[in-house]
């Protein structure tokens, strides 16, 4: 909570769900909604993904992103950064096809401003704005968007 904003990023830490939605309306206006991944099932294991809606129709949009802090206290760490996109999908078994979750994502279009060594650029041997980088809402965490 402490650390400066990333270029372009608005943020708060916030201890109540009435901060929390303060916060979302003050960046996004008063036509939202908090959207989350149901659970972990599915976690670290093979799965189909059905069912995909793009947010906004797809496109870059704004959101605000909520995630759970560790503090002796509920803290949640909320920011906005430019240019996302946000899905939702049904998250399947991949031997039965049923559903067993439903999942938000992020994807990060602009890249350019971040470390080198972030994990995502890690993990996928790539660099800040050489590629776009897409993660799953953790469950109990939230992005908030504009109601579509």
């Amino acid at each position: 909570c402490e650390r400066a904003p990333s270029p372009g990023e608005t943020k708060r830490c916030v201890g109540s769900v009435e901060d929390m939605i303060d916060f979302a309306t003050s960046v996004l206006g008063r036509n939202v909604v908090a959207r989350t991944t149901q659970n972990a099932n599915g976690s670290k294991r093979r799965v189909t993904i059905s069912s995909v809606s793009g947010i906004n129709g797809g496109k870059v949009t704004k959101s605000v992103s909520c995630h759970q802090s560790l503090y002796p206290y509920l803290l949640y760490y909320c920011h906005s950064v430019p240019k996302v996109r946000v899905y939702e999908a049904d998250v399947l078994d991949v031997v039965s096809n049923a559903k067993i979750n439903h999942g938000v994502a992020i994807c990060h279009i602009d890249t350019s401003s971040w470390s080198p060594g972030h994990g995502a650029f890690v993990a996928l041997g790539s660099g800040p704005g050489q590629i776009e980088v897409c993660h799953w809402i953790f469950e109990n965490d939230m992005t908030w968007t504009s109601a579509d």
